[in-house]
């Protein structure tokens, strides 16, 4: 039995802003006394909206590619591909940086365009966030175990 899709209005918060080598998060000013705090913490996760595959055809594929896996393929629920049935992403950043006045989170890294819009930040919990015992799938072999302080940077094409 196929149950009726629930629609949900999502409005963006913010954008990144890619400039000057210098990656941020800026919030918009109806939003920013929500940053309260979050200069105290070392890490965001912060929530995207993959807007560059905000297509039809993007939001239908289920079965994609693995870039880092050759002639392999996963479900998107497996996967971080920017194409699935809702576009949201998220990116765990370190702060390096947050001014409430200006409301805007600089972090080392994220892998987003200039311009993408962020629809959420959550303060990073290690006690919730982290998982002691995890393991990935084996398709990703020799990725490192943490993210490097400089950030991941982006995928060749991306940004």
């Amino acid at each position: 039995m196929t149950q009726e899709k629930q629609t949900f209005l999502i409005q963006s918060i913010g954008t990144v802003e890619r400039q000057d080598g210098r990656v941020a998060v800026r919030v918009d000013a109806d939003y920013r006394p929500a940053l309260k705090g979050l200069e105290t913490f070392s890490h965001v996760i912060v929530y995207w909206w993959a807007s560059h595959y905000d297509m039809p055809e993007c939001r239908e594929l289920l079965v994609v590619p693995l870039p880092y896996a050759e002639e392999r393929e996963a479900g998107v629920f497996a996967c971080r591909a920017p194409v699935r049935p809702n576009l949201i992403m998220s990116t765990v950043c370190q702060i390096v940086e947050v001014d409430l006045e200006q409301g805007t989170v600089v972090i080392n890294d994220i892998d987003a365009f200039d311009g993408t819009p962020i629809i959420d930040l959550k303060a990073y919990f290690p006690v919730m966030d982290r998982v002691r015992e995890a393991h990935i799938s084996p398709d990703l072999v020799g990725w490192p175990e943490w993210v490097p302080e400089e950030g991941m940077g982006l995928m060749e094409g991306e940004g």
